[in-house]
């Protein structure tokens, strides 16, 4: 295979080789391989089994979902042929039947629903009670009846890590003998070459949700997931992605980068007064992805021209997110703090008299 065919491992755009450093570089994600790394991976990929089951899969998920729009935010609903969507759970306005998907768009893997419509309203409600100031109509019916159990798109990656680590640790001992205090510094070189392999990083791949919102309601159990079958969209409704898998590739990145040089770091022990780095590389070697459809009860709600969003793990019943303020409240509870403190200081004057 020439050198020009090959596609990058983690991001699959076209490697073209920089003479200049003899390696395979990708511009898109700034990945680099040597000619020995990407032989390798590729006969690792060629050598894995074709499942032909896969385009009926395809065809069975376009022929049975429905794509609808909305106009006010471009989102993009998916949702069974049994099912209407009837407005958008971004921004609360109506949407439209747009026709059918391709079966590109089909996730593999799904995670159920544990958690019901009812136990997310009363776990919102809970999660209301401790915040004083929030507007009124942030826990009427009106607004409740917004809440909408969606399964999200994410991309989750399994990252092969390839990890270079040099350092100098220092071992300090201090002693008194006599008049005479004595200091050892004894120093180490350490060492680290690791192949790390990090699974399960998730990234969700829907442009209008907040990224840390999503983080927030992590982590998922993998041990849960299925393979996806249309049977779990029922009743349900799911995003349509807008960021594929090079589009979150920088956060997985990080992500796998953080988990790694955690990994190499608590390798080295505490045993040494000072360990100084003098060299450390993380570089991703190969990514295999997952689509997957998590689930998610969602609500969203525009005060004063800012929209908040709130979260729930469907599957855990972790909950996240940012309540509005009222003004009004806040400007009211300060008003009557502020009028007892005055009556009280009042009447302290008036017995000091």
């Amino acid at each position: 295979m020439d050198a020009s065919e090959y596609k990058c491992p983690n991001c699959g755009a076209d490697l073209k080789f920089d003479p200049a450093v003899q390696t395979l570089a990708c511009e898109y994600c700034d990945s680099t391989f040597t000619m020995e790394e990407i032989k390798k991976i590729y006969a690792e990929l060629e050598a894995l089994p074709t499942d032909e089951a896969v385009e009926e899969a395809k065809d069975e998920f376009a022929e049975h979902t429905q794509l609808y729009y909305c106009k006010s935010c471009g989102a993009e609903i998916m949702a069974d042929d049994q099912q209407t969507a009837l407005f958008c759970y971004y921004c609360h306005n109506p949407v439209i039947l747009s026709g059918k998907l391709t079966g590109d768009y089909k996730p593999n893997k799904v995670i159920g629903f544990k958690y019901t419509r009812e136990q997310a309203l009363g776990a919102f409600k809970d999660w209301c009670r401790g915040r004083k100031f929030v507007p009124s109509d942030f826990k009427s019916e009106q607004q409740l009846e917004k809440m909408t159990g969606l399964y999200v798109p994410f991309w989750v990656a399994d990252c092969d890590v390839d990890a270079h680590y040099q350092a100098i640790g220092k071992k300090v001992r201090t002693w008194t003998s006599g008049e005479y205090v004595y200091t050892e510094t004894k120093e180490y070189s350490i060492v680290r070459n690791a192949r790390i392999l990090t699974k399960g990083i998730p990234a969700d791949g829907e442009s209008k949700i907040d990224d840390l919102l999503m983080e927030a309601i992590e982590p998922f159990d993998y041990n849960d997931m299925k393979d996806f079958s249309m049977s779990y969209l029922s009743g349900f409704y799911a995003d349509k992605y807008d960021v594929d898998r090079a589009g979150v590739l920088p956060r997985i990145r990080e992500r796998a980068d953080k988990v790694s040089r955690e990994q190499v770091h608590n390798s080295v022990g505490k045993g040494y007064s000072s360990v100084k780095v003098e060299n450390e590389t993380y570089n991703l070697l190969k990514t295999d992805w997952s689509y997957m459809m998590l689930p998610v009860w969602f609500m969203s709600y525009k005060y004063k021209d800012k929209v908040y969003e709130f979260a729930m793990n469907g599957q855990t019943g972790k909950l996240a997110g940012t309540p509005p303020l009222s003004k009004p409240k806040l400007f009211a509870f300060s008003s009557a703090i502020g009028l007892i403190v005055g009556i009280i200081l009042f009447i302290g004057g008036a017995i000091l008299l």
